[in-house]
């Protein structure tokens, strides 16, 4: 392994030359205090930035294994790791100094979760981080010395500032580590209290605006929960803590315009995620198969048995096996839901803002008007209780128009003011004085949750040239030359999530021959299984630093959404 000073003596040699001549930089260097690893050089400085890689032995990091000692833990520390490496650059380094990229070090953009990452990983052996890096350049020509600046004074500042337990706020740290176990425990609990989410008393809820999901400062109101289903769960770090738990079944959020219906639903979204400190929502936890259900119009459907929701078409379309390159509102929604409790989902969360009204009520004078037999759409009010006696599905529906749902309720939490009130026995007694005229149309089951065994050669995450190519953004995820557009996917919390989907996506359509014959489901419960005991990496070509762990339901919902998408003859 060659010393740092040769590195330096390498970068005075190479200043001047065509930025080509960095490519000699690639291998490992031995610094005092770490191992530097150069895996990819750009090739030019408008390219994407170099891939450098720091290993800290755990002598030097000196990070206490009480910090890393399970999983919750180790991943909340890790993600705390990545928040200071973000934090000392711009304090350490000059920034740009040159063309293009030239001059920056940078880590992977993060939100308000904390989230298993690959830029940071702690063992019992060292601290492992990675960092882009632009190599300076005046236009196309190295500038030795301010690649030298970089390399041997301000990344090894950056190390011992960012990575090593003297130097980080230890007070932070134990309360973010802290943070993330104390969520994961409450939410161990939801299912053992026949709970599907929990809200702590005084959590934040709305978001500073529609694009940062950071918490409302100003003019937010804590959260109370209501008597009637106030619980109290424990914490190993931080002691009892009471708040609302909502129960197994079928609850409904209700309220005027702007009372804080959609807020809620939301904050319980996202409650698949542990949060970082001050976020507001830390204790607002839901069972970890809760998937957010809407409508969406034009979404590409791929052989989905709808017919509990949807048969009879007029124009004799199956749907058994339903196929479309351009669904409806009603069509979209019902594979949304069929699709999600492939993936093994046991709580859906609703709004009837994003919903399909023809799909979710058909209230009596339209029945009266239109025969059921000439209306092939079971509404959903008819299916929610029947998916719960069945399959254990959960449904928890924010309504602000219907009070026929009312009928299925076994929960009714109405928003006032952006408090709730347990409105359920009020609900009670409206059904009783206005019982509903009109008829269920749903019969007493739900119908079978179908496995669909997809031909993963249809996968098509190369280009025609055999490049691997993969591009993620806030609203959709290219995978060779398909884009998937995912911009209705209320789950996927950060790009590095959706960017982390593709490559499991290229996984399979790589090592296909491995999940030959198996069923959607039991595909992706190898891929969770994986992620949970050995995290991206198996998933990934090269070692890449700007990547999060997704959720089951977030990579169907993107394989489901591929309009290369075929299945195999297998299906059932």
């Amino acid at each position: 392994m060659r010393d740092h000073r040769e590195l330096g003596s390498l970068l005075r040699r190479l200043n001047g030359k065509g930025y080509g001549a960095y490519k000699a930089l690639e291998g490992a260097w031995r610094f005092a205090e770490f191992v530097l690893f150069v895996d990819h050089v750009q090739g030019d400085p408008f390219a994407t930035p170099s891939r450098l890689r720091v290993r800290v032995p755990m002598e030097i990091a000196a990070i206490p294994r009480d910090f890393y000692r399970n999983k919750p833990r180790k991943t909340a520390l890790e993600d705390f790791l990545v928040r200071s490496i973000a934090r000392w650059i711009p304090m350490i380094t000059k920034g740009n100094r040159g063309s293009g990229h030239s001059g920056r070090f940078g880590v992977v953009d993060f939100g308000q979760c904390i989230l298993h990452r690959t830029a940071v990983w702690v063992t019992e052996e060292h601290v492992e981080a990675i960092v882009s890096c632009g190599l300076p350049a005046a236009g196309r020509r190295i500038l030795g010395h301010e690649a030298a600046e970089m390399l041997l004074e301000e990344l090894p500042e950056l190390v011992r500032r960012a990575l090593t337990f003297e130097n980080i706020d230890k007070v932070a740290v134990r309360e973010h580590v802290a943070c993330g176990e104390d969520a994961e425990a409450l939410r161990e609990q939801l299912a053992e209290r026949k709970l599907v989410a929990f809200v702590a008393e005084g959590a934040i809820l709305p978001r500073e605006s529609g694009v940062s999901d950071r918490p409302l400062r100003e003019g937010a109101v804590p959260f109370t929960p209501p008597p009637s289903l106030a619980v109290i769960l424990e914490r190993p770090n931080c002691g009892p803590i009471r708040g609302m738990g909502i129960p197994e079944g079928v609850t409904l959020i209700v309220g005027g315009g702007y009372h804080g219906k959609s807020t809620l639903l939301s904050a319980l979204a996202q409650g698949v995620y542990n949060h970082i400190p001050g976020d507001g929502r830390e204790y607002v936890v839901t069972r970890k198969e809760a998937v957010v259900i809407r409508a969406e119009d034009g979404r590409f459907v791929c052989g989905v048995d709808i017919s509990p929701f949807i048969s009879n078409l007029p124009n004799g379309t199956d749907t058994e096996s339903f196929s479309t390159q351009n669904a409806s509102g009603s069509t979209s929604q019902a594979a949304n839901i069929m699709e999600a409790l492939e993936a093994g989902a046991k709580v859906l969360l609703v709004d009837e803002d994003t919903s399909a009204t023809n799909f979710m009520i058909r209230d009596e004078r339209m029945q009266e008007l239109v025969a059921k037999e000439k209306e092939p759409i079971t509404p959903f009010l008819d299916k929610v209780k029947p998916l719960y006696r069945d399959h254990g599905v959960s449904s928890i529906l924010v309504m602000g128009g219907s009070g026929d749902y009312f009928e299925v309720a076994d929960w009714v939490i109405m928003m006032d003011a952006y408090h709730p009130v347990d409105v359920t026995e009020r609900a009670k007694e409206i059904v009783r004085r206005y019982p509903l005229k009109r008829r269920p149309e749903g019969g007493d089951r739900f119908g079978r949750i179908p496995l669909r065994v997809p031909d993963l050669s249809s996968i098509r995450a190369r280009t025609p040239k055999g490049k691997l190519k993969i591009r993620a953004s806030k609203m959709a995820l290219q995978l060779g030359n398909s884009v998937i557009d995912l911009s209705r996917i209320h789950q996927i919390a950060e790009v590095p999530q959706t960017r982390a989907i593709g490559y499991i996506l290229a996984y399979l359509a790589e090592n296909g021959r491995r999940f030959a014959g198996k069923p959607l489901g039991a595909i992706l419960e190898v891929v969770e299984r994986t992620l949970e005991e050995e995290g991206l990496w198996p998933f990934l070509p090269a070692r890449y630093g700007d990547l999060a762990a997704p959720r089951r339901f977030e990579i169907a919902a993107a394989l489901n959404r591929l309009r290369s998408l075929r299945l195999r003859d297998g299906t059932i």
